[in-house]
């Protein structure tokens, strides 16, 4: 996979907790373009690699920008980025990817963002008011001191279409849900991104008024138990003929880490396809969140941290 070299040429603090940074292209050459929704690998150190989202308007041609939260149980990704990175500092990254993106159509669109699950539907509100299409962004977080972009989404550019709300309470919380998502207008679409309780909350609401095909959902990763969760299935790896029995409360990992066998792997959630491999035989049961549906449609390649198997048997062009 290709890299990009690229400058960091800005640093600022959003929130608490959220800090910004602007990368340009260290080279001559533009950066290639992006579409609203799309991500970036950012490769901190050997075997660091995170994914962030864009949130400036795709229109930009000459920058990049993320915001990386601060988490208390980072595995090294948003402690490296807050403590080490500086302005004037280069970053490799790798081209952008989106699997977010918006659907074409004329119809509105509601953009419901919870923390920093803000970043893609700002990127995604950018897009949309250049489109002159219509759309309501509401964007749920503990406090103002918490909700990153507060001063850009309550300034001129976003007037009449962002909302910010800030509530801590689940039962009050569901109650303007349920209000919000009470009916859908017409070839209306539904966009959410945030903690998975708050996903999972929206969810929940959306399915009495909303079709499955105009809810979209991002996540951060993947349920840590999906790589676990399931019946056990035969893996074979076809180049050293190895075979090894994934148990039901094991992951594909784990299984070949006994045998020996050490795949690639960073983000372990299904996110950033480092541990991607080819399927030569079988049927993957496909729990990232890196593929498309597409892709996941032809089944030729999986991600090994976090899916297993709908047949007996996989065999792994390992």
């Amino acid at each position: 996979m290709s890299l990009i070299t690229t400058r960091v040429t800005a640093v600022w603090d959003e929130a608490i907790d959220v800090r910004s940074f602007e990368l340009r292209s260290a080279g001559p050459d533009l950066l290639p373009p992006f579409t609203a929704g799309a991500h970036i690998d950012v490769h901190l150190a050997p075997g660091i690699i995170r994914q962030y989202s864009l949130w400036n308007s795709p229109s930009e041609r000459d920058v990049y920008r993320i915001a990386v939260k601060r988490e208390l149980q980072s595995r090294g990704g948003s402690s490296a980025m807050h403590d080490n990175v500086r302005a004037g500092d280069t970053l490799q990254i790798s081209t952008p990817r989106n699997n977010f993106g918006i659907v074409r159509g004329d119809g509105p669109v509601l953009l419901l963002a919870g923390g920093i699950g803000i970043t893609p539907l700002l990127s995604m509100a950018h897009a949309l008011r250049d489109a002159g299409r219509p759309c309501a962004l509401h964007y749920f977080t503990r406090s103002r001191a918490h909700a990153a972009f507060y001063d850009r989404l309550s300034g001129p550019d976003f007037h009449g279409m962002s909302h910010c709300h800030h509530e801590n309470d689940p039962d009050r919380l569901r109650q303007f849900l349920t209000t919000l998502l009470g009916e859908r207008a017409q070839d209306a679409e539904l966009y959410v991104c945030g903690p998975r309780p708050f996903m999972d909350l929206v969810q929940s609401v959306a399915v009495a008024n909303w079709p499955t095909n105009a809810v979209h959902r991002e996540f951060f990763g993947a349920d840590p138990t999906l790589a676990v969760d399931g019946r056990e299935f035969r893996l074979r790896l076809a180049r050293s003929g190895r075979s090894t029995v994934v148990g039901a409360g094991q992951s594909i990992i784990s299984s070949l880490a006994a045998l020996g066998v050490e795949v690639p792997t960073s983000c372990e959630q299904g996110v950033c396809g480092t541990c991607l491999t080819a399927v030569l035989e079988g049927v993957p049961d496909h729990r990232d969140d890196y593929l498309t549906d597409d892709e996941k449609k032809v089944g030729n390649v999986m991600c090994l941290c976090v899916s297993r198997a709908l047949s007996d048997e996989l065999v792994l062009d390992i």
